[in-house]
């Protein structure tokens, strides 16, 4: 499988983004989705994630501002950030976990090559 993430750039204080990712390939199942932001300097975190039923999670520091989505027909997460601020500021990466029609009972996480987000004050 790969990921193909896009939708990042420049935008200041208070705007907004959409970003998109989209898993190509076969023989597979989608179960979770969603995005992992790295600012530098700092760990990998959680932004936001998306079950195959469409249960959402998201970082309470982005609570109320990002939204996530995801189309399953394309195989593709989508993750709206508003209201964005400076300290949103990251490489952000989608990630996936899908199980193989081959081996169903597990379940292989994938990551995206990341898209730069960053917000102007």
């Amino acid at each position: 499988v790969q990921l193909q993430a896009s939708g990042g750039g420049l935008v200041q204080t208070g705007g907004s983004l959409r970003l998109s990712c989209a898993a190509s390939g076969s023989g597979f199942s989608i179960n979770h989705m969603g995005w992992y932001r790295q600012a530098p300097g700092k760990q990998r975190e959680l932004v936001a994630t998306i079950t195959s039923g469409g249960s959402a999670n998201f970082a309470d520091s982005v609570k109320g501002r990002f939204t996530v989505s995801r189309d399953n027909a394309k195989n593709t997460v989508y993750l709206q950030m508003n209201s964005l601020k400076p300290e949103d500021t990251a490489v952000y990466y989608c990630n996936v976990g899908l199980r193989y029609d081959t081996d169903w009972y597990r379940v292989r996480n994938y990551w995206g090559q990341g898209t730069q987000v960053t917000v102007s004050s």
